[in-house]
């Protein structure tokens, strides 16, 4: 599982479950709780379920999935924080728990709405996840592609960007050469399917090449690589420090780049159940300070790895690297 995550440094506790690590708030550090309530779901009852790696009804999910995309539908294209938990894409397609940590995002997501912010990636796609796993998963854990359904059209409403204290950009990608400033990325249609070119398709399919200073064509075949001088020119033109993207397999968890203004943080150790990287979730400071919490692969993971059926084993599932 993919789930590259920027957080704050303050008080709160960082807990892992295998591939899963999560910087989780007490409750009455929450600026909002919602209504949980009132919303009729045990959100707290959720979370510690999807924390053991136990799979939520089905019923449940298309009600989270329901009440998530209410809430992410009042949320901007860019989201300016201060100091949140930021998740910046690819949150499926990366392991064989796939719906578990998709539904503890959300969960999450609904039980913490100002503190956790998620970011749409380049798998957060119906094209996509039908041919890396996510839909293959959904289909061998319920049956049925309602579930499948339920994630993917929720996906359309994740926002594009997050911008932290007017300082750091969040995207899950990188930049196009189609989009200046931040104000060009607010008056984008993102409530639809990832097109397969045009700015939206740029945001969480580009890439960083040190070989380069401008725009070329990506290898991937959708987005741009894009090198220090794009880096530098975006920075100037919004008034800001730093670009805070995941996106590419880091192997010591993590990549700073163009003297330290694009960082790179990949958070799924031993991808693909066999690549051996490390993995890390990057913290922010009040003043700035970046600092990046490199970790392994839980050796419970390692031996849930060793055990699936014939049909489901790593070596036998498609990811995208």
């Amino acid at each position: 599982m993919d789930i590259n995550t920027i957080i704050p440094r303050s008080n709160g506790v960082t807990q892992s479950r295998g591939k899963m690590s999560f910087y989780i708030f007490d409750k009455n550090q929450s600026l909002n709780f919602f209504h949980c309530v009132a919303m009729g779901l045990d959100l707290d009852a959720c979370i510690s379920q999807l924390l053991q790696k136990q799979l939520l009804a089905e019923s449940l999910i298309k009600e989270i999935c329901e009440k998530t995309k209410e809430l992410l539908m009042r949320e901007s294209n860019v989201i300016h924080i201060s100091a949140p938990v930021t998740v910046v894409g690819d949150y499926v397609d990366r392991g064989l728990f796939s719906i578990e940590t998709i539904s503890l995002l959300t969960c999450l997501k609904l039980r913490y709405p100002e503190r956790v912010q998620l970011v749409r990636g380049n798998h957060e796609s119906r094209a996509v996840t039908q041919t890396y796993g996510f839909y293959t998963e959904c289909v061998r854990k319920y049956g049925n592609t309602n579930v499948w359904h339920y994630f993917t059209d929720m996906f359309d409403y994740l926002t594009l960007s997050v911008v932290i204290d007017d300082k750091i950009f969040c995207v899950h990608g990188g930049l196009s050469p189609s989009i200046h400033s931040i104000d060009q990325i607010k008056t984008l249609d993102r409530f639809r399917e990832i097109p397969h070119e045009g700015p939206m398709a740029d945001l969480v399919w580009s890439d960083p090449d040190q070989d380069k200073d401008e725009f070329a064509i990506s290898p991937r075949g959708a987005g741009y690589t894009f090198g220090g001088e794009v880096v530098k020119k975006f920075l100037h033109i919004n008034s800001m420090e730093h670009i805070l993207r995941a996106h590419q397999l880091c192997m010591e968890g993590y990549q700073v780049l163009y003297d330290d203004r694009l960082s790179t943080v990949w958070s799924a150790p031993n991808y693909c159940y066999r690549c051996g990287n490390m993995a890390s979730i990057l913290e922010v400071g009040v003043n700035g300070e970046r600092f990046f919490n490199v970790f392994d692969a839980a050796p419970e993971n390692d031996r849930e790895s060793s055990r699936p059926m014939a049909s489901e084993r790593p070596e036998n599932v498609l990811y995208f690297l």
